[in-house]
Parts: structure tokens; C-alpha cells; sequence
């Protein structure tokens, strides 16, 4: 069984917005535990499970760095490591407005307008860690489906493995899978509702958080998290 890691943006444990999106997800990545889902979200779509499902399998969080299997002599303790070095650069703490909008058919956690700090961070995770990565098999490539990709999105999987970074990246922490327009209505004004309840209106993106998936059938944890320095 080979592991993958990512580094993503989780909000802290303690935070409304963590509760928030692992109550909905039904899962708790820094725990490992199995939650209820909210009464509202089985109320408009009683089948919430499935929905959610996608989402579930890596934990309540946005992509700074994709999964990943590490490149050949490469170590978690070196990975992990490497997390530290990063967080502890002084840089730009990017502040979003987040709303919770629709996003090619899914619904998740958004900012409202473009951060330019945020498309920076992002931009030094890939790159910065992209020595821990091993390359794509053949197989790995094909499930990102090539040809449905922009000449962009191409490069940036064989150049990085995976197509949506650089320009192309959008920060969003997912709620859900792809839903079609008729039911999609229902639930995002739902979603919008019980995010209006947490009076989040302004999100620092300032922690890391690594998380390991054991195997293909595992669920992403967190493993380590670190406060970005300012």
C-alpha cells in the first residue's frame, strides 16, 4: 500500500467554519471520526450521503499542494519537515471574503472576489513541494482525462500533475459533489443559510495542514498543521 499527501488550507479545529463543513461532509479529518449530518441538509436532500460523498473521502479543506505519492527517497518525516520550513517563511497572509457558491457544478466555499496573495501561495506550494512528488504513471494521467482539458490545463498535469494551478487555480473548500441546476438551487440556499449563521465574513488563510491517505480506499487525515508566519 503506497500513501499519498497533500497540503491543504483546513481551517483550526475549534473554528465554526471547521464544524461547519465536517459536520456536513460527516467527517472530521483531524479526528478520523464519523459525525451525524445536519437535520437541515437530510431535510432538503435525504439523500445527503451520496451528495456528499466525493467530498467526504479527503476532509473538509482547499488544495494548495494535490495528492500525491512521493518520489522515490523521499520520506513523510522529510516531508513533513519541509512543511515547517515553508510555514515558518514570512510572506503575505491572504484574506479572503468567503461565500458559498456553485463551482463547475459543485458547491463549496469560495472568496468572493480574486485575493492575489492567495493565487501566490498557492503557486509556492506547488512549486516548493513539487521535489516530493512522483511522477504520473500513464494510468494516473488518463483519470485526470487529457482530452478533456484545456492546452493550458495539459501542461500543467505533465509539468506539475495536476492542470488546475498557476492561472488556473481556484480556491474552494468543497461541500458536495456535481449536482444538476434542479437540484442544485435547493441545497445552495441551504448551504447559504447555515454558512450565514457563522458570521464568517472575512477567512485568513494562514495554516498549513499536511494530510496522509493510507491507502486508495482511505480517507485523507491531517497529520501535521502549521501557522503560516507573517
Amino acid at each position: 500500500m503506497i500513501p499519498r499527501y497533500a497540503i491543504y488550507f483546513a481551517a483550526d479545529s475549534d473554528s465554526v467554519l471547521s464544524r461547519f463543513g465536517a459536520e456536513l461532509l460527516g467527517y472530521d479529518a483531524y479526528r478520523g471520526d464519523e459525525l451525524p449530518f445536519p437535520r437541515q441538509a437530510l431535510e432538503v436532500a435525504p439523500d445527503w450521503r451520496d451528495i456528499s460523498a466525493d467530498p467526504r473521502k479527503y476532509g473538509f479543506h482547499a488544495t494548495l499542494k494535490a495528492p500525491m505519492a512521493l518520489a522515490s527517497g523521499r520520506t513523510e518525516a522529510e516531508l513533513t519537515a519541509a512543511c515547517a520550513v515553508f510555514a515558518g517563511t514570512a510572506r503575505p497572509i491572504p484574506v479572503i471574503r468567503p461565500v458559498v457558491d456553485s463551482i463547475s457544478g459543485f458547491i463549496a466555499v469560495i472568496p468572493a472576489e480574486p485575493v492575489d496573495a492567495l493565487q501566490g501561495l498557492a503557486a509556492d506550494c506547488v512549486r516548493d513541494f513539487d521535489s516530493f512528488r512522483a511522477a504520473l504513471t500513464a494510468e494516473d494521467r488518463a483519470r485526470r482525462r487529457p482530452e478533456k482539458l484545456t492546452e493550458r490545463q495539459r501542461g500543467h498535469l505533465d509539468r506539475w500533475g495536476y492542470p488546475y494551478v498557476m492561472e488556473e487555480f481556484r480556491f474552494h473548500m468543497t461541500l458536495t459533489g456535481r449536482l444538476d441546476s434542479e437540484r442544485r438551487g435547493p441545497i445552495l440556499q441551504m448551504l447559504r443559510t447555515r454558512f450565514a449563521s457563522l458570521r464568517v465574513d472575512t477567512l485568513a488563510i494562514d495554516r498549513l495542514a499536511l494530510f496522509r491517505q493510507d491507502d486508495a480506499k482511505a480517507r485523507f487525515r491531517i497529520i501535521g498543521e502549521w501557522a503560516l508566519a507573517r
